[in-house]
């Protein structure tokens, strides 16, 4: 993980987090992981669906927001939203969304829609001190696991910045314009066939001596975690498109705990060794260690 200006993570609000969004769900989580304090995210309204899962995405800090494709009867409820957000940053608080308005796995700016200019010049015309942090969200790979993410933050929009009355379509166009030019700064635009510029702005320099110490426990570690790896990609692989790398983490991230846990218990209950309770540490420590040389030599 890179992150281009770390003071914005102890960030107070009233703000407004602005981002592209080139990776599902994952895009969300690292934004609400890094941050100190709870940040809301705006999240596609189709998955408010039920009263369960509609309450556990509410307690999870996260807003519906609806498009035209997920049936015009609903976009009211965006005004809803919108005003959750205010109340939200009346109460110092921070809020994340997705300028382009949907995810797509690839390496450049789309446009943007109006959504982040509404809620930030509705915000400004009641009063609010709000700023505009954009966000750009850059990703080595959207199809492999342990890949490096790099955050780049531009200069923050102010009220000041929009000359021209908040409520009228003019001022929506220059906040756009103004959001897009910080975006473009932050987001980088790759081809995606282009692995030299990839391997140019994502890969570090590394010495021999790293990669010898790393190999038998990378080795191992490859041994290991493999069936289990490949069990959930061609679960999910071909099923989840734009969606595939967040749904791979998703599912890794709750199914791995316990796969170390029964590696743990089995080779106890052979054993008999309290030695063998190490493994919960030393399994994980093994899959890192393969990240990290995979890393090293790609």
């Amino acid at each position: 993980m890179e992150i281009n200006t770390r003071s914005h993570l102890h960030r107070t609000g009233p703000l407004l987090i602005a981002a592209n969004h080139p990776n599902s769900f994952l895009d969300a989580v690292i934004v609400a992981t890094l941050f100190k304090k709870p940040v809301y995210s705006l999240a596609r309204g189709d998955v408010f669906r039920g009263g369960f899962v509609n309450r556990l995405l509410h307690s999870l800090n996260m807003l519906p927001v609806y498009r035209i494709s997920e049936g015009a009867e609903n976009l009211g409820h965006n005004y809803t939203t919108f005003e959750s957000c205010k109340k939200i940053f009346q109460q110092g608080g921070i809020v994340l969304i997705f300028s382009e308005g949907r995810c797509i796995n690839e390496w450049r700016l789309r446009p943007l829609k109006k959504g982040t200019a509404r809620l930030a010049l509705s915000a400004w015309e009641e009063g609010a001190p709000l700023e505009v942090l954009p966000l750009g969200i850059n990703y080595s790979s959207f199809r492999k696991y342990g890949k490096k993410v790099i955050l780049n933050f531009g200069n923050p929009i102010q009220r000041t910045d929009i000359d021209t009355p908040y409520s009228g379509g003019k001022a929506i166009q220059q906040f756009n314009e103004t959001l897009e030019r910080e975006l473009k700064e932050q987001v980088y635009e790759l081809h995606p066939q282009d692995l030299d510029q990839r391997k140019k702005l994502f890969e570090e320099p590394v010495s021999l001596l790293k990669r010898v110490l790393l190999f038998l426990p990378a080795l191992a570690g490859l041994i290991i975690h493999a069936p289990f790896y490949f069990l959930v990609d061609g679960y999910i692989r071909g099923k989840s498109n734009d969606h595939y790398d967040s749904i791979l983490v998703g599912l890794l991230f709750f199914g791995y705990p316990v796969l170390v846990l029964l590696l743990t218990l089995v080779v106890y209950w052979i054993t008999g060794n309290l030695l063998a309770l190490l493994l919960f540490v030393g399994i994980p420590a093994t899959g890192m260690a393969y990240l990290h040389f995979r890393n090293l030599v790609n």
